[in-house]
Formats: structure tokens, sequence, C-alpha cells
């Protein structure tokens, strides 16, 4: 994307996350973040004539192609062209419109030319030394950024004691993004009979702070010219993004398929062979929303102080995994169909906005303070007074 002259780049981008995040929230969708590795100024990896940013941005953009088959996924980049975008503003885009996914794709290479085959790394702290030269790797763009060490805070990329000092931000993410990962690795070997390095844990500032299940996907060696031609080719990137896609619809279902929201005896008509576990998972979740009323029904004498985190059209589980390892979360809905979840329920204000803020933190930065009084829903306003 060219830059019309006279007009800041800075300005631009941070009109274009506004411009994310305010979509994002007229939007009920699966949201991906699809990230090509490098670009501009970072090639990346060069070897045999292949050129690691070109081919990470022709595989990422073939990618929504086939996530096309589900209306329900929304696939937002971070990049479409050869521009150089700071390794700092990369996960910026997935938190600042608290994306369900982030995805970043490379190409691998070492001096030795034998090496072959496909890795999907996230994130945790360095297991062998060639991971940490992965690490080192993909990390090191950071050095072409301006006033990296007070952007990045001491970290650098080429010192082993600063990639352990990095804090697994996403911890409650990481089993979501190892599944992912082997959907995606489990594809490339079953549907293309590529030869698969593993799922590995390794430092990567573009996945540590990234706010939601994230993987960095490496998809073989550009050193091992067999692979780099392979990987090159129209038919090769075709191939990886394909399988890249049907592992994100795979995990999609898993994860975060909601149930109809049809009447219970219409469903149980469409489907007479429900098994006995399946209706008392729907039993369960009936008591639970009576608990919940009941719940409600106790705090509704006084002023009660609640974190709002998410609107939806849709009506989804009160589990813990369907909003980022939060508990207490409750479910109201109001004029319009729309469904609210809130997170904790107090009378103390200073209690409630120490609440906020770790909604925040799990990554619900649009959360804010809801106020209710008798069950009846109140202006912030009144409440404090």
């Amino acid at each position: 994307m060219k830059i019309p002259k006279g007009i800041n780049a800075k300005l631009l981008l941070i009109f274009l996350f506004f411009s994310l995040k305010l979509f994002s929230q007229s939007s009920h969708n699966f949201v991906i973040i699809l990230d090509a590795g490098h670009g501009g100024k970072d090639p990346g990896n060069s070897y045999n004539g292949f050129v690691e940013k070109d081919i990470a941005l022709r595989t990422t953009l073939k990618v929504e192609k086939y996530l096309q088959k589900d209306r329900d996924i929304q696939v937002i980049y971070t990049r479409k062209n050869d521009v150089f975008i700071e390794l700092r503003e990369r996960p910026k885009v997935a938190n600042s419109i608290d994306a369900n996914l982030f995805i970043s794709i490379h190409c691998n290479s070492v001096t030795n030319p034998n090496p072959y085959g496909t890795e999907t790394f996230v994130m945790g702290l360095a297991r062998s030394n060639t991971n940490f030269e992965i690490a080192k790797n993909e990390n090191s763009v950071i050095l072409l950024e301006k006033n990296y060490k007070k952007t990045y805070k001491g970290f650098d990329p080429n010192k082993p004691e600063t990639l352990i000092g990095l804090k697994i931000l996403q911890e409650e993410y990481l089993n979501r993004s190892i599944s992912l990962a082997s959907k995606i690795e489990k594809n490339f070997t079953t549907k293309l009979k590529r030869k698969s390095r593993g799922i590995k844990q390794t430092p990567l500032w573009v996945l540590d702070a990234a706010y939601m299940p994230s993987v960095l996907i490496e998809l073989g060696f550009l050193s091992n010219k067999e692979e780099g031609l392979y990987l090159n080719s129209e038919a090769g990137q075709d191939e990886m993004a394909q399988t890249i896609a049907e592992a994100i619809m795979s995990y999609k279902k898993q994860y975060f398929e909601i149930e109809s929201d049809e009447p219970t005896s219409e469903r149980l008509t469409k489907n007479r062979r429900k098994d006995t576990a399946t209706i008392l998972k729907n039993k369960l979740s009936r008591e639970t929303e009576s608990t919940q009323k009941k719940s409600v029904n106790k705090e509704s004498a006084g002023v009660i102080f609640k974190v709002q985190i998410a609107t939806s059209n849709k009506s989804i589980k009160l589990l813990a995994v369907n909003f980022k390892g939060l508990t207490n979360v409750s479910l109201s809905a109001e004029k319009g169909a729309f469904y609210k979840y809130n997170y904790s329920s107090t009378s103390d204000y200073v209690v409630a906005k120490r609440n906020l803020e770790i909604a925040k933190s799990k990554g619900f930065p649009s959360a804010y303070l809801v106020a209710f009084k008798n069950g009846e829903k109140i202006s912030m306003q009144e409440a404090v007074k």
C-alpha cells in the first residue's frame, strides 16, 4: 500500500486501528488476523533466489479464499502489500479489535541446505539451541525500528537472557494455540504429505504480545532448493493456504460453534437421536441459568456494579473457555434482542474498578462498568451517587 505524500504514516496507521475497532464492534463474526511475515525493508530469509517476505505474503493472501466457505469468518490482514510493519504493531491490530485468532506466516532457512519440513510455533521458552536461533531470526526485525530499546524495554533478540525474561502474557490461551498448531501440522502431513518438524514453543515477541490464541507457521526451508521451489510456486502456495484454512475452520468448529437458538421442542424434533450426554448437558445449562437468575434476585436489593465485556446477537454458553478464561460471567438480554455478557458482580465501586482492569488485562480492552438497581440498569452517575 503506497501512502500519498503529505500523509503521516503513523496517523494513517492509527486511523486504520480505529476503523478496524469500529468495524469489529458492529460485527459478530469470528475474526482472524492473518500476518504475512516481514515486508518492505525487511526481506526475511533469502536463499536460492527465494525471498521470504514475498512467499509469505502470497500464501497469506490465498488463505482467505478458502476461508470464504464459512461466512462467519472475517479476515483482517496486518499487510496486503510489500510494506514494512513494525513488529509491535502486528499484534496491536489483533488486540485493538479483540480478534479470535492471530496467525503469522513465515519461511525458514539455515546455512545447511539439507533440512526441510514445516514447523508451527506457539509462545513459550526456547526448548533448544535451534529454537533459540529461530527466535533470534524472527525477532531481529526489532533492530530495524527506531527507538527499539525504549519501545521493547530492553529486549534484545540477540541475548538469551532477555528472551528468557519474556513474560508469557497469553498463558491462558496456550492450550488453544497448541490445539490450532496441531491441526495445522496434521493437515500438512496427512493432506500434503509434507514432513512435519512438529509443534514448538519459543519466545517470539509477535506471539507474546497477542492477547488471544496465536501461532507462527514456518512453511518450510528456503535454504532447501527443492522445498523452496515448491513454496515459491503457485500450486504450492495454494495447497499450503488451503490446508491452513481448513485447520482454522476445524478449530472454529471445535471451540466457537454456537448451538441453534431454536426452541428446545424444535431441536428435539429435528434430532430425536440425541445422546444422553447432550441432553444432560442442556439440562445443566438451564439449571445454571436458573441459578444465575436467583443470584440476580438476591443482588437486586441495592446498587450492583458489573463489567460489560461483550455484546452478541447469539447466545453463548457461559463457560470460562468462551470468555478468555473469565469466570463469574452472567448474561442479560436487553432491547434489540442483543445478549450482553457481564463479568463479576459487586456492590463495592472500588472492587468494580479493579474487576474492570482484570477484564481488560484478559483481552477485553473495550470493557466498561455498568450498574443495576433493583434489577434495573441505571446510569453510572446515578449509581455512584
